[in-house]
């Protein structure tokens, strides 16, 4: 259905009157607003952070409100874990902190120092795939990939906590990662492969 619009020449003359006075509002009017803005709204509080991820040191600054993903994506330019859900949902974000799995997006930055961070940019060892890395390629564990890091992170823990003794038991310790693809199989078949090894 095509929508219409009918602009009167009286409700153009209006609104571009009124956009063009604001442009002469005095800079003390202005001045003001801000004053009162930066009262009510208090500013974002930086605070000094030295975090380890992937084994290298990260001396920064950030928001005590950033979360790890954010710091990792947005500060850090790592951008293997994925932004899916932002509410610990689906998994695309999945990080190890100190050897054990975590939802970045539902960490704080600030809670992390002193520890350990390894996201999928640090699994490899250099030019070498971690096993879970080339079992996802040779299983065909992923299909668009976009979930593929936070389940090959998830993978890697549940074959570490030794959760693979059922094709149940490792879709139960997997239901976290949701792969819209439905690349399930394929994850599957990865994981017990590097469990048998």
């Amino acid at each position: 259905m095509k929508q219409e619009y009918n602009f009167s020449r009286r409700f153009f003359l209006k609104t571009s009157s009124a956009l063009g006075a604001l442009a002469f509002i005095p800079k003390g009017v202005k001045a003001f607003y801000e004053e009162v803005k930066n009262f009510i709204v208090p500013k974002k509080e930086q605070l000094p952070l030295t975090v380890s991820i992937n084994k290298k040191s990260y001396a920064i600054k950030a928001d005590t409100r950033t979360t790890l993903l954010d710091l990792l994506r947005e500060d850090l330019n790592l951008t293997g874990a994925k932004k899916g859900c932002d509410h610990g949902q689906c998994g695309a974000c999945t990080v190890h902190i100190d050897g054990e799995r975590a939802l970045s997006c539902l960490t704080l930055a600030a809670m992390v120092p002193g520890k350990e961070v390894t996201t999928i940019e640090g699994l490899a060892n250099g030019d070498k795939l971690h096993p879970m890395q080339e079992a996802f390629i040779e299983c065909d564990g992923f299909q668009c990939g976009y979930c593929t890091p936070g389940q090959i992170m998830s993978a890697v823990a549940c074959v570490k906590e030794g959760h693979t003794k059922s094709v149940a038991e490792i879709k139960e310790f997997m239901s976290g990662n949701l792969c819209r693809c439905g690349a399930y199989n394929g994850i599957v078949e990865s994981i017990q492969k590097v469990a048998a090894k």
